[in-house]
Parts: structure tokens; C-alpha cells; sequence
């Protein structure tokens, strides 16, 4: 039979387990940058494997994001193309990215896009953090600040 203190041992550690799997959820957890991400880190995202983790690496460095996907498109489907973008993609200028560029981040739509371009010129981070939170949650604002850099 478990004691009381084993039972309150026991559920701590499952708390603290579950905090840990979601600690690492995939809009948390780091995005590689294409640009300097390593083969072996590269050949460990799910859909791209050794070869085209190879082909990625012989092929930098991408100017864009678009780069990138045009690198992709001939060798996985769409929705595949934003699976690996949830692991690894190339940031975008928030200051200079075309339209094809940012509505290449997942989940970013026609609207998104107009609320990123209306705050140009950006200055600094907590600047997008401050506008773009006016439209969604802290948490998508965390998740689309992995895929943007401000220059």
C-alpha cells in the first residue's frame, strides 16, 4: 500500500512532468535558423532528414525565408513545409520582409500581415511585442517573435 507521503511525492513528480512536456511545446521551443543551424541539428527535424539536411547546408546562405522554401517545395507538400517551420525557418526583417516572406510564418494570415507592415519602421523587439500584442496573445506574440528579427 502507498503511504500519504508517496502518494503526494508521486503526484508532484507528474506535475512537474507534464510542466516539463510543456515547457517544450513546438511554439516554445527554439526555431533553428536555417542559416546556421548545424547538419545534425538540421537532420533531426521530422520531414527533413539527412539528404535534404545536406542539400540545406550546401545551399546557404538563403537571403530570405523564400529562399528556402523554394528549396523545399519541389521535395515536400505544403502542409509538411510548415511542419518544419515550426522547427527551423530564416527570420524575417521586420522592416524590410515582403508580403511573401511573412505569410510564409506558420499561422500568419492576410490581417497579420497588415498589422506587421502598419508598424514599420520597428525599432526594437518589446515595439513589436507592444503592437502586435494589441491583436493576439501574449503567448502568439512569444511564438511570432521567434520567426522575426528587427535591422
Amino acid at each position: 500500500m502507498m503511504t500519504r507521503t508517496m502518494t503526494v511525492l508521486l503526484a508532484v513528480a507528474l506535475l512537474l512532468s507534464g510542466a516539463a512536456a510543456r515547457a517544450q511545446t513546438p511554439a516554445t521551443a527554439p526555431l533553428l535558423d536555417a542559416n546556421i543551424a548545424t547538419e545534425a541539428q538540421l537532420t533531426a527535424v521530422p520531414l527533413l532528414g539527412a539528404p535534404l539536411a545536406k542539400t540545406i547546408v550546401s545551399r546557404r546562405p538563403f537571403k530570405s525565408i523564400t529562399e528556402l522554401d523554394a528549396l523545399l517545395t519541389p521535395t515536400l507538400s505544403r502542409t509538411q513545409i510548415t511542419e518544419v517551420y515550426g522547427r527551423v525557418f530564416v527570420p524575417v526583417n521586420l522592416n524590410t520582409g515582403s508580403d511573401a516572406e511573412i505569410l510564409l510564418i506558420p499561422g500568419l494570415g492576410n490581417r497579420m500581415l497588415r498589422e506587421f507592415k502598419e508598424y514599420r519602421p520597428y525599432t526594437a523587439i518589446e515595439q513589436f511585442r507592444r503592437e502586435i500584442g494589441k491583436y493576439v496573445s501574449k503567448d502568439e506574440v512569444a511564438r511570432l517573435e521567434r520567426y522575426v528579427v528587427i535591422k
